[in-house]
């Protein structure tokens, strides 16, 4: 290998690394950063992630440096769809696949640049990069089984310890517990409270603590692997404490003093039991016989010369000064909406209380500046039970404080109905296709031929000041 190729290697690799940050500046700078300090995402180590991927480059560098080979077309290959990922999601906004590709074009530049045995060095400190992705809104679906999963093994240990309490969802009331009001204490197993957070903060610290401590990627699977159980029972322990400093300390303590440190006390203990798990490992795999070490194959020799980094630099260079010059995608301004003064809801409702509003620190913390809500107190008669319902009619990132179909079953409710209500001036369309005409189609076959379908006893009630047009596909539109 020519010395003055491989200079000219280097300095192609330092030009694609700025045009990759120049590339993904809109990430690095803004979303990223914006996602950390989203309590919502539970992504407060977020900025510690990038500073350790560096550190570990830095302790291996030697080997780094000892791994720069010949070029390899694989990685000109790979990059590929790196590239395209890379352009959906700097265009369209999507942190994730832009994140996705920030790494994937970080390890294929370095296999196309200096072959695969670079890329396999450079492998965990680019790939530990991945724990900056905001994966808790993303995965709102798994966090309502895990808080029904901790509520659950948490009151069945207090009811065995001999403590009164009622279980409802993830609620968990301590029967003869009772706070300055009168009211039973109740713990509320919120989004925060799933154990998520606690999930992948101690994933990301087995994936460097096994790195450094076990030599194999099995061994250090496994211990990534444990992490789970470990957060999750940490998360458990949790809960089961802040239930013992109310009943033998008072709620108050509970809710202050307890809440606060119970949180960092169990993590320290998954965080003991992940060490213990490491030796235990270590201990395991010394007992067990020896595989024969293979000799490392000897570097390469220089083969394609510098036609493949040249093509991967105009490829990815190309892309990424497309994406930094580009004009910025335009975000569609939020729809100008208002609710309705009386919202039909099923059943007899009457509107029982004013509209109450969060503070304007709450909205914007989080839903960001200029964020309308809207909340309404109302009861069903003749029972008059209250029940309050809220809608998010804009905001920054367009998503709503409560998500019904996940907050309501986790908290005991059962939904036996939706119904959507269209705002006023807007058009809706229902478009009949071929198949509602067509009788020996399986779901056709005593039904009339029509858009709208009814079943026997079941009512369709059509209301509002917008518009509905119905698109028919030959007779029976409706």
């Amino acid at each position: 290998m020519r010395w003055n190729d491989f200079r000219f290697r280097l300095a192609l690799a330092a030009i694609l690394g700025v045009a990759l940050v120049t590339g993904f500046h809109p990430m690095i700078f803004n979303h990223l950063p914006h996602m950390f300090m989203t309590p919502a995402e539970d992504l407060s180590y977020g900025w510690a992630v990038p500073v350790f991927s560096g550190a570990v480059a830095w302790v291996e560098r030697a080997r780094i440096r000892a791994a720069l080979g010949a070029p390899g077309w694989g990685g000109l290959l790979c990059a590929l769809p790196f590239l395209f990922l890379g352009v959906l999601g700097v265009r369209g906004v999507q942190v994730r696949f832009e994140l996705v590709a920030f790494v994937g074009l970080g390890i294929s530049v370095a296999w196309a640049l200096f072959g695969r045995a670079a890329a396999k060095a450079i492998l965990f400190p680019m790939l530990f990069l991945l724990f900056c992705m905001p994966l808790a809104s993303a995965l709102a679906v798994v966090t309502v089984p895990l808080r029904l999963f901790v509520s659950a093994v948490s009151s069945g240990v207090l009811s065995a310890c001999g403590m009164s309490l009622v279980r409802e969802g993830n609620l968990i009331a301590l029967t003869d517990v009772f706070t300055a009001d009168g009211a039973n204490f109740v713990v509320d197993i919120a989004a925060p409270c799933s154990g998520l957070r606690s999930i992948f903060a101690l994933l990301a610290l087995a994936a460097g603590y096994g790195y450094f401590t076990q030599p194999t990627w099995l061994r250090r699977g496994v211990l990534f692997v444990l992490a789970v159980p470990f957060a999750m029972f940490g998360n458990i322990l949790r809960i089961i404490m802040i239930c013992l400093g109310a009943r033998f300390v008072g709620p108050a303590f509970a809710q202050g003093t307890c809440h606060d440190l119970a949180g960092y006390l169990v993590f320290a203990v998954a965080l003991a039991l992940l060490v213990q798990a490491g030796g235990l490992i270590a201990r395991v795999a010394a007992r067990a016989p020896e595989a024969p070490s293979t000799p490392a194959a000897p570097a390469a020799a220089a083969r394609g010369g510098l036609l493949c980094p040249l093509a991967a630099a105009l490829l990815v260079g190309g892309t990424m000064l497309y994406q930094a010059f580009a004009p910025a995608p335009a975000l569609a301004p939020a729809p100008d909406i208002r609710l309705f003064d009386r919202v039909t809801l099923p059943g007899p409702l009457v509107f029982e209380g004013r509209d109450e509003a969060p503070s304007a620190a709450e909205t914007n913390l989080l839903l960001g500046a200029g964020a309308v809500v809207l909340r309404r107190n109302y009861g069903l008669a003749p029972e008059a039970t209250n029940f309050v319902m809220s809608a998010v009619v804009s905001s920054a990132n367009k998503s709503s404080l409560h998500r019904p179909e996940l907050c309501l079953p986790s908290q005991g409710a059962d939904i036996r109905g939706a119904h959507e209500l269209a705002a006023a001036g807007t058009v809706n369309s229902l478009t009949d296709s071929a198949y509602n005409n067509d009788e020996t189609y399986t779901d056709n076959t005593n039904a009339e031929n029509a858009v709208i379908k009814a079943k026997d006893g079941s009512k369709v009630t059509l209301c509002g000041t917008g518009t509905i047009n119905v698109y028919a596909y030959g007779k029976n539109g409706v």
